[in-house]
């Protein structure tokens, strides 16, 4: 049978996190029209045993090391065969509704390149997942001060509950149409870790699709935002090297 929906996730050391990930698709692994794709970045907290032992029907690939985000997801882009592909973080808890409804708008809107849903986190309270260009201020602000703005860019416009075309949505739950990915292509991996979304995102509006936010629909996201916590750890270093990358391609900050 063709493959739908090939869910794209990758994980480091995040066991539990991954436990609540792959126990919240079970519904949608017992579907003969979907796959579920995983790349394991090296970890050490017995990731591979798991899902072996608890998940053999699961496409697993072992990577010796963790070369990034992009590096991760492209390898498992490389093998997945769905007409849809679902990239989901490891720290997402899922719910069919929306990953079904998410996909079902899809169907009915082939003009839309790249969709993403609503995120919320423990306490039910909406993140901010869908952004306008990451302004070098801005990050500046949030990486290294600790400041955040004290609303969101696109507040009005998630309460609205109707969809509309941000300038991106984060990594963290994109669905791409499987016509898209062929044509725009793989993710950029000299972006370690951080602004890949972004730049996929726009690659996807530049190729002449449409990027939409579907408030209609939500996911529990238990954000871990590590390198808001640690902006000079080694994580944090990559990230602030992929955002200066990300401005000298893009010639704007």
């Amino acid at each position: 049978m063709k493959i739908k929906v090939s869910y794209i996730i990758i994980t480091w050391n995040g066991l539990p996190l991954l436990k609540q990930l792959l126990g919240s698709l079970q519904k949608q692994m017992l579907r003969e029209d979907v796959d579920v794709w995983v790349a394991d970045n090296g970890s050490q907290d017995g990731t591979v045993d798991f899902i072996r032992g608890h998940y053999p029907a699961v496409h697993l690939m072992e990577l010796s090391e963790n070369k990034g985000v992009a590096f991760a997801r492209n390898r498992l882009l490389e093998q997945a065969k769905g007409e849809y592909l679902f990239i989901l973080d490891n720290d997402i808890v899922s719910s069919d509704e929306t990953v079904e409804g998410m996909e079902k708008y899809m169907d009915a809107h082939p003009e839309i390149g790249l969709s993403a849903c609503q995120l919320v986190g423990k306490d039910g309270e909406p993140q901010e997942n869908c952004k306008p260009f990451p302004g070098i201020w801005q990050k500046i602000s949030s990486l290294v001060l600790h400041r955040t703005n004290s609303r969101f860019h696109y507040e009005n416009e998630m309460k609205s509950g109707q969809p509309f075309e941000p300038v991106y949505v984060i990594g963290a739950c994109q669905l791409i149409r499987r016509s898209t990915f062929q044509q725009v292509g793989l993710l950029d991996e000299r972006i370690f870790y951080g602004p890949e979304d972004c730049d996929y995102c726009l690659r996807v509006r530049n190729a002449g699709w449409k990027v939409a936010y579907l408030p209609q629909f939500t996911l529990q996201h238990l954000c871990q935002r590590k390198t808001f916590k640690r902006p000079f750890s080694s994580l944090g270093l990559k990230h602030i090297l992929a955002l200066l990358y990300f401005y000298w391609k893009y010639k704007r900050c």
